[in-house]
């Protein structure tokens, strides 16, 4: 049954939540664990983990199992962590969770760390509904026309949910049903922590099922209740590299619409990638082609693109533009500056209103070690400059076309050419005096 949740409940701390993050993802063939594949800029534990902090989760138990190493440094402080052993199904994995809540009296919510679409609105209409009805359990559900794949919800005749049935498992006549499990449940602790341990076994898997938990309540007439969400492109759960795929897309499209709602014009979406956790100023244009990946902060009214890169790390204050074929990693770039063809700019500073010509690169790298180069206000890089860091450029310095600036200082107002670049005189300027003779 569809229910409309209270949009004033702010914050969750009375509820615990157990993330289930243990299994391998045999179906991604992949040697890296599947909750540890990324969507642009974070993994899937993330997104997950990000989520619930946004509500406010009390108590947040990850359970993990495959390379469950690998897994922890991305959980950091987020969750407090569980490991599952023995890969022994979804039940066995919350069984592990509530080994973390002893005494708790709340209610605790438990989804799977594969499904990162989903939102913190959807969580908090099934936390509300479930203790509007003072359900034992909710389940949240969904409506699709090919429910290919999920488990079906099956309902009696008064529209309780009694069952939870798998698809392997179904029958002719609950294959056409269309409401299926997503995998998201909101139990009263008490009720999630006697019942648990009454799931028997899979006989074909060996397994410990949590939606067989549905039916060990219902069998108690203790009371089931759902929320159904009409956004059913946020539960899809990764189980593939296709699905993986799909996520991309729409992921792709969410973040493109928040930025362009904070009033970024991006000329064709379609063509333009941008990861998460990115922040943009109003009145910036995006060209085609253009791809900003994580933890970039760029400022209002600049121009990006088309063929740019923008990599980690990054800040590009106000009035700033980056051209055709720019790559732009861990770089300060401060407001009026332009980089605007075919330029590398790596480790760097640049100050205001500086110009990169095309094709000028800051060489960061030495084989050892990266290195900074710092370029001052009003600076003017000539065409072709090489840049071999740690070198600074001081302000309103000039270099040549093609000139190499090796390690050390260009002083303030300088001009330096050649290869290596060397800093030449200046003529000094005359003006002319009221009687018409020169000075110098």
């Amino acid at each position: 049954m569809k229910k409309k949740a209270n949009k004033s409940m702010k914050i969750l701390t009375d509820v615990a939540c157990i993330v289930l993050a243990a299994g391998e993802g045999t179906r991604m063939n992949s040697e890296i664990p599947k909750v540890l594949h990324s969507i642009y800029g974070k993994t899937l534990i993330q997104y997950t983990l990000d989520t619930l902090r946004s509500l406010g989760i009390g108590k947040v138990v990850t359970v993990i199992g495959y390379k469950s190493k690998d897994v922890v440094k991305f959980i950091g402080s987020r969750s407090e962590i569980v490991i599952q052993e023995k890969l022994l199904g979804t039940a066995d994995a919350v069984k592990q969770g509530i080994k973390k809540l002893s005494g708790f009296k709340g209610d605790v919510l438990v989804l799977c760390a594969d499904a990162p679409l989903i939102s913190n609105e959807t969580l908090r209409a099934l936390i509300e509904v479930s203790r509007k009805s003072k359900a034992d359990c909710s389940v949240l559900t969904a409506t699709i026309k090919n429910p290919t794949g999920y488990g079906r919800i099956l309902r009696n005749d008064e529209g309780r949910v009694v069952k939870i049935i798998e698809e392997k498992d179904t029958s002719l006549y609950e294959k056409v049903i269309e409401e299926i499990n997503t995998g998201v449940y909101c139990f009263k602790a008490k009720s999630l922590f006697d019942n648990i341990y009454k799931i028997k076994r899979n006989n074909i898997k060996r397994e410990y099922y949590l939606t067989d938990i549905i039916e060990v309540l219902s069998l108690q007439d203790l009371k089931i209740d759902s929320y159904e969400t009409l956004d059913v492109e946020e539960i899809i759960g990764i189980n593939s590299r296709f699905e993986l795929i799909q996520v991309h897309k729409i992921m792709r499209k969410r973040i493109v619409k928040r930025i362009i709602e904070g009033g970024v014009t991006i000329i064709d979406p379609d063509t333009v990638y941008i990861d998460e956790n990115v922040e943009i100023g109003a009145d910036t244009i995006i060209e085609p082609f253009v791809r900003i990946e994580k933890n970039v902060k760029i400022g209002k009214k600049c121009r990006l693109g088309p063929f740019l890169r923008i990599r980690p790390g990054s800040v590009i204050k106000d009035n700033v533009k980056l051209g055709n074929f720019v790559e732009i990693v861990r770089a300060t770039i401060k407001s009026n500056s332009k980089v605007s063809h075919l330029a590398y700019i790596g480790d760097s500073q640049l100050g205001e209103k500086v110009n990169i010509g095309a094709g000028a690169v800051t060489a960061n790298y030495n084989g050892k070690e990266k290195n900074m180069t710092i370029i001052g206000d009003n600076a003017f890089i000539g065409s072709g400059s090489i840049l071999v860091a740690p070198v600074e450029i001081g302000k309103g310095a000039i270099t040549g076309a093609n000139s190499l600036v090796t390690k050390g200082k260009v002083r303030s107002g300088a001009v330096v050419v050649g290869v290596p670049a060397k800093e030449i005189k200046r003529k000094r300027e005359t003006k002319k005096t009221n009687k018409g003779r020169s000075v110098k």
